[in-house]
């Protein structure tokens, strides 16, 4: 079963960060994807750019409206995603425990549904 991983973390805590955690986090993560990669797991990796650059749009009476900006205010915004290929949902956490932003934020898991085609 394909799991995604929600990754959320605080964009003032990475925008304080110096360069040197910068560096370490990313070649953390770059870590955990070359083992997914060479056991056979991980089926996509995307990072976001930060909520200054969101846009949600709404539909209100058919007429699409948008903001800027995520949806809602948060301590902790949507940072990025993996998808990974699981057995179960113990290996799928045994997976996020290895992620960086499960130290400092947190990593929502979620099954993903089959759809046809």
């Amino acid at each position: 079963m394909q799991y995604m991983f929600l990754i959320y973390g605080s964009e003032a805590a990475i925008a304080a960060s110096t360069e040197s955690e910068m560096a370490e986090s990313v070649a953390r993560n770059q870590a955990v994807i070359e083992k997914a990669s060479a056991e056979g797991a991980l089926v996509g990796v995307g990072a976001l750019l930060s909520t200054s650059n969101a846009t949600t749009v709404r539909l209100e009476r058919g007429i699409a409206l948008t903001t800027d900006g995520p949806f809602a205010e948060t301590k902790e915004q949507l940072g990025g995603y993996y998808i990974l290929e699981c057995k179960d949902l113990d290996e799928a956490i045994a997976w996020a425990e290895q992620m960086p932003a499960c130290g400092g934020g947190c990593i929502e898991i979620r099954p993903m549904m089959e759809l046809p085609g």
